[in-house]
């Protein structure tokens, strides 16, 4: 479904890489069906419980009474009997075509368009507003397409900006759509830029009530269809079982905290009352739910490398696929739990900016890259996501880091006279410094590693306590975006927290002088 482009253009695009019919510096509308995705099918399901719980109050409303103030019987068979079709019709129609104006009107007032720039929305009738993207800022560019969307060809698409709550969404576009204005994005975020699309057919362009047509014939074709159009994605570097995938949920700490719920319970029902046993069956059926919905969301898992960044993929029921470019990795931690360690698996979370404030529940999907993977998957995804590290650096990320500590240790540990502070494991606690990142080696019962790459480090800070200054420790954080990766690392020697303090400022100015990955194409 191609956009119908308002009066109002901007500067024709620069010549480079063709450009889809929407990424053509013009203003265009969304999919016909946008208004009814977004509020129309809770509109549907809001009425219908509205006339399940209030039916006795409407009849008594709309319908006269009967004599003897008896409230009239069933509303089609008082039709029926009365011979009120036509007028039930007509207040139908009404009804229908009040609703089709009100989505026609939300639809008319929601355009976007794409320039060398930005990318540009805006949408209200009588409280507009006006959302731009600056390209050069654009942190990912993910495509969702919900259940009920894919059904019909659809799918919505959401530009990632630089701050809280800056992100700009496309919502809805066709699929193929949608993946051609994605690719454009992606293209003049990396620094390069668009030559015109594909040219109109000659002769006078097409009336705009034509146009309209055209693209309402399409959405109404792709919803009786109803097949959605086949997505290219690249072959992924790493495959996960559904066997894996499963059991490292039930191998989790929400399992050992359901286990210790389930004796508190078990103990209460035998000093207690047995009728404490019920109180368990919520917190089971909630427990359930957030495995279900857990395993639900890594399913169709895939991740792989494209000319625009590292391409990940998951989820059954709503497909997300987002686009990370060049650059927009802060923070990389991979974590091994105890009860994760006999099979041999691991996690890959990262720091990006997302959009969304670290408390919102829907961002910890846009920060695991790699739900659950062997050593070989961790590696894959380590290399895509820091392409950079040279390959001598490599036995420092996992030999040493994640599995050590080894023989010919390079990492800076907690000293012998500090091992109070970290009694299990002061012997891994430790950090390392290369000309391309700070390493932070931590936990024995949880093996913690964490990656920050100078490049984008904000700032390193020191700090010591007065126990830390009676044993000569200190503690050094790494500060980076918020996000899950802790930059934290204590009970380390004063004098190497000092230096790291210093190599690590002078590190990070060279590091940055460097990095041009963010225009990674310009």
């Amino acid at each position: 479904m191609t956009g119908i482009p308002d009066s109002e253009t901007s500067a024709p695009l620069s010549p480079g890489a063709a450009a889809s019919p929407l990424s053509d510096g013009e203003w265009h509308r969304l999919h016909p069906l946008t208004p009814l995705f977004r509020g129309g099918l809770f509109l549907v399901v809001i009425v219908g419980v509205v006339i399940a719980n209030l039916r006795e109050r409407l009849i008594e409303w709309f319908l006269p009474q009967l004599p003897g103030g008896g409230l009239p019987p069933d509303p089609v068979d008082y039709i029926l009997s009365h011979n009120l079709i036509l007028i039930a019709l007509v207040v139908v129609l009404g009804i229908a075509v009040v609703v089709f104006v009100l989505f026609y009107v939300s639809w008319r007032f929601h355009t976007f368009r794409i320039t060398d720039d930005d990318v540009e929305v805006r949408s209200g009738v009588l409280f507009r507003t006006h959302r731009r993207a600056p390209l050069d800022r654009v942190q990912g560019v993910n495509l969702t397409r919900p259940m009920f969307a894919r059904l019909c060809g659809m799918a919505k698409l959401e530009v990632v900006g630089g701050g809280l709550d800056a992100n700009v969404k496309l919502e809805y576009l066709s699929t193929a759509a949608a993946e051609e204005v994605r690719a454009d994005i992606l293209q003049l975020a990396s620094g390069l830029r668009l030559a015109a699309g594909r040219s109109a057919p000659e002769g006078a362009p097409p009336r705009r009530t034509t146009a309209a047509a055209s693209a309402v014939s399409a959405g109404i074709t792709g919803l009786i269809v109803g097949a959605e159009q086949p997505v290219a994605q690249p072959e992924s570097v790493v495959h996960i079982p559904t066997v894996r995938l499963a059991a490292s949920h039930l191998l989790s700490g929400s399992t050992v905290a359901l286990i210790v719920i389930l004796a508190a319970t078990v103990w209460g029902a035998i000093v207690g009352t047995p009728w404490v046993l019920v109180g368990f069956i919520p917190a089971l059926l909630g427990f359930g739910t957030y495995w279900v919905r857990g395993i639900t969301r890594a399913l169709r898992y895939s991740i792989a490398p494209t000319p625009s960044g590292v391409r990940i993929t998951y989820g059954l029921l709503t497909t997300i696929t987002e686009t990370l470019p060049p650059g927009r990795i802060h923070a990389i931690e991979v974590t091994q739990s105890i009860l994760w360690r006999p099979a041999g698996w691991w996690t890959v979370t990262v720091n990006r900016l997302s959009g969304r404030s670290a408390a919102d529940g829907a961002n910890d999907q846009f920060t695991t890259v790699l739900p659950v993977g062997t050593r070989a998957d961790v590696e894959r995804v380590l290399r895509l996501l820091q392409p950079g590290i040279p390959e001598g650096e490599w036995p420092l990320v996992f030999e040493h880091g994640i599995l050590g500590p080894r023989d010919g240790d390079p990492y800076t540990n907690t000293p012998r006279r500090a091992r109070l502070l970290r009694p299990l494991s002061w012997t891994r606690n430790g950090f390392l410094l290369t000309p391309d990142a700070i390493f932070t080696r931590r936990g024995l019962i949880w093996r913690r590693l964490g990656m920050f790459p100078l490049a984008r480090m904000q700032s390193v800070g020191i700090e010591q306590g007065p126990i830390d200054r009676m044993l000569g420790v200190a503690a050094a954080r790494v500060h980076t975006i918020a996000g899950r990766v802790y930059g934290g690392l204590g009970a380390i020697d004063r004098d190497e927290a000092m230096r790291l303090f210093e190599a690590a400022e002078a590190g990070a100015i060279t590091a940055a002088s460097a990095d041009h990955s963010h225009r990674w194409a310009g």
